[in-house]
């Protein structure tokens, strides 16, 4: 699998289109939520691709701090339902977590993660902070990693 890092403005608009593709295949069809994925922060993002074999598979994009929380984040956290079965989701994770350090040159991360992958945030050093929260109707929770 090869990563790479992008701005928006640097994306292709068939690189764009996949990554739509892609955020609308998982969030909007399989897991069924209807929510603006839209929301004009793809703009200020980082985003990293996940290709294997010229086919994007897994992306996240990443925000430097203040840009979407106090602290620098990941968002949009997806792999394609096909390929989950290979664990590509830690080498996305692990990716856009040496962006972050590498872009922005900081360490303390947040995420707001569906609250069924707890164990696998943990699993990347990500402790959950406060209760949990719904957004856009899924369980959610708030999540440092340090």
């Amino acid at each position: 699998m090869n990563f790479n890092t992008k701005t928006y403005q640097q994306l292709t608009k068939e690189e764009l289109y996949n990554i739509l593709q892609l955020r609308a295949e998982v969030f909007v069809v399989e897991q069924e939520c209807v929510y603006q994925d839209i929301d004009n922060k793809d703009q200020k993002a980082l985003h990293i691709l996940g290709y294997k074999n010229n086919e994007l598979i897994a992306y996240a994009r990443i925000f430097k701090p203040n840009d979407y929380f106090e602290f620098a984040s990941i968002g949009r956290v997806v792999v394609a339902q096909k390929e989950r079965n290979h664990k590509y989701g830690y080498h996305l994770m692990e990716a856009a977590i040496m962006a972050i350090n590498i872009h922005f040159k900081v360490y303390t991360i947040a995420i707001s993660a569906q609250e069924h992958l707890k164990k696998f945030y943990t699993n990347l050093g990500f402790t959950q902070i406060g209760k949990g929260y719904l957004e856009d109707g899924i369980p959610h929770i708030y999540m440092l990693r340090k």
